[in-house]
């Protein structure tokens, strides 16, 4: 009988053991779940607000654009209403229509497209396009994907833009001939899709001008995390990245052009503004550095961000017409 019950004991014992061990083995598992539920939680959220800021951020409108272009002096409404343009529509490989102004001038086979930043449209361009025509080159102005009047559903800051920029330059060596000179002018998010064009796709016009790119998308959402919303970026950027490319099909490491800058051989005129803090000068420095072959550089005294030109005027003027004399031939 004292065997009996020691053995009754033990059994006892061991199932109270194993209800207890389970019932803790449940509250971890829980707590588990809920972690796991917090953090894909706020993967979701951090993702989708991330990749909504990126793909569609906010545009200017052509009011908004010609009033400060007309307010700061750099074009008048009659230069607008009485430019004596072309109206391009040149067909995307991503099913929409690319519009832009071809604003020729000249009856020599020289060219120069104009690439815009992001918010902005071809209006913003108007004042480069003034620059060149004064030095008898024709001019083309389009919109980017989802910019003015073109078509096109999210922002890729350079990544789906480069290919229809390839489509741009086809357009004008289809309808001029491949002998034609061309050259590309890109500002900011226009100047980093200049340069994947020309490093990833092909080299194919004869010189660039590029005014203020970022070197490395990762790079410059690192320092504007940091600097405009005071995040540390290991928290946002690889659950963002995850949502850019279910999103829209791309890695944030797609956009670099300073991991292709070794592939353009043609010249390129590097300028950007000692004082812009949205896009740091640096970064205009390493794609310097790491350019190959003929090239040239202007860090403007004053400005901010895409400002060179209008802050200064002469400096800007006066190195592309080095460039050109050094560069490009007539």
């Amino acid at each position: 009988m004292e065997n009996h019950l020691k053995k009754d004991i033990i059994k006892v014992t061991y199932s109270f053991r194993i209800i207890i061990e389970g019932a803790f083995f449940m509250k971890r598992l829980r707590k588990i779940l809920i972690f796991l539920g917090i953090f894909v939680g706020y993967m979701a959220t951090i993702g989708m607000i991330f990749t909504n800021i990126v793909m569609f951020m906010k545009k200017k409108t052509d009011d908004e654009i010609l009033a400060r272009e007309t307010r700061e002096g750099r074009l008048t409404l009659d230069e607008v209403h009485s430019l004596k343009k072309e109206d391009v529509l040149i067909q995307s490989r991503f099913g929409y229509m690319i519009k832009g102004w071809l604003v020729k001038e000249s009856e020599q086979k020289k060219f120069i497209i104009i690439s815009h930043g992001v918010t902005q449209n071809k209006l913003n361009s108007i004042k480069y396009m003034k620059l060149f025509l004064e030095r008898n080159w024709n001019v083309l102005l389009y919109d980017h994907r989802r910019h003015g009047e073109t078509g096109g559903r999210t922002t890729s800051y350079g990544h789906y833009e480069k290919y229809d920029l390839e489509s741009v330059v086809n357009w004008i060596k289809d309808k001029y001939g491949d002998d034609s000179t061309i050259g590309i002018h890109g500002e900011s998010m226009g100047a980093v899709t200049t340069l994947l064009y020309a490093g990833m796709i092909e080299d194919g016009a004869d010189f660039y001008i590029v005014d203020c790119p970022f070197s490395d998308f990762e790079a410059q959402l690192k320092y504007l995390l940091k600097v405009d919303y005071k995040l540390p970026a290991p928290l946002v950027l690889p659950f963002a990245n995850v949502f850019l490319k279910l999103r829209d099909g791309y890695s944030i490491k797609d956009v670099s052009p300073v991991s292709v800058i070794q592939n353009i051989k043609n010249p390129i005129l590097f300028i950007h503004s000692a004082k812009d803090d949205y896009i740091l000068p640096e970064m205009t420095m390493e794609l310097y550095k790491m350019k190959e072959g003929p090239k040239q550089m202007l860090i403007t005294e004053k400005g901010k961000h895409a400002y060179s030109f209008a802050d200064n005027k002469e400096a800007y003027e006066k190195v592309i017409d080095d460039f050109f004399k050094k560069y490009v031939r007539d």
